[in-house]
């Protein structure tokens, strides 16, 4: 083969070899929206690793850390927080209620609507759960000390609220 097939062209129209010549894009940096949303979908691909091996999805792990708070929620009242619909939460609870992880009664003062608690041996799932997650967390932000941390919390909590999704009683 002459050199001229391998470097001719290359001196006398590069086009010609290569095709024109195209600009690379500027990089610019990431919206926060998109590394939280990144951050989210890990988070939860992460936790129901860690839960998994406990019996619990991330949504039945959801319920029953906010039931622990807030004991005596309805469904619908934990379907609202926990961001999903009032049917998936009344699965989510039938589950963990046919695992003995907690039980409904009627509410005192609405006959139709049933609380929720969680049992003793939900809060022995929870607390290993939590162990795990708390683990999970610790290395997530293990470049950050305790007032970064506190202060990645508060801004975090605050785009929550100002987007609306906060609870008032939360």
């Amino acid at each position: 083969m002459s050199s001229y097939l391998i470097f001719g062209c290359l001196r006398s129209n590069r086009s010609r070899c290569y095709g024109p010549r195209v600009r690379q894009p500027t990089r610019v940096a990431p919206r926060v929206s998109y590394v939280i949303g990144r951050l989210d979908r890990a988070l939860r691909r992460e936790i129901g690793a860690l839960v998994a091996p406990h019996g619990l999805s991330v949504p039945q792990y959801t319920a029953l850390s906010i039931l622990r708070d807030r004991t005596g929620l309805s469904n619908a009242q934990l379907a609202r927080r926990s961001y999903v619909t009032p049917q998936s939460m009344n699965e989510v609870i039938a589950s963990l209620e046919r695992q003995g992880l907690v039980e409904r009664s009627p509410a005192a003062n609405h006959g139709r609507v049933l609380e929720t608690a969680v049992t003793e041996a939900g809060l022995t799932v929870l607390a290993r759960c939590d162990e795990a997650v708390n683990e999970m967390e610790g290395r997530m932000l293990a470049d950050l000390d305790d007032d970064a941390r506190a202060q990645l919390l508060d801004a975090l909590t605050g785009c929550v609220h100002r987007l609306g999704a906060g609870l008032p009683d939360a």
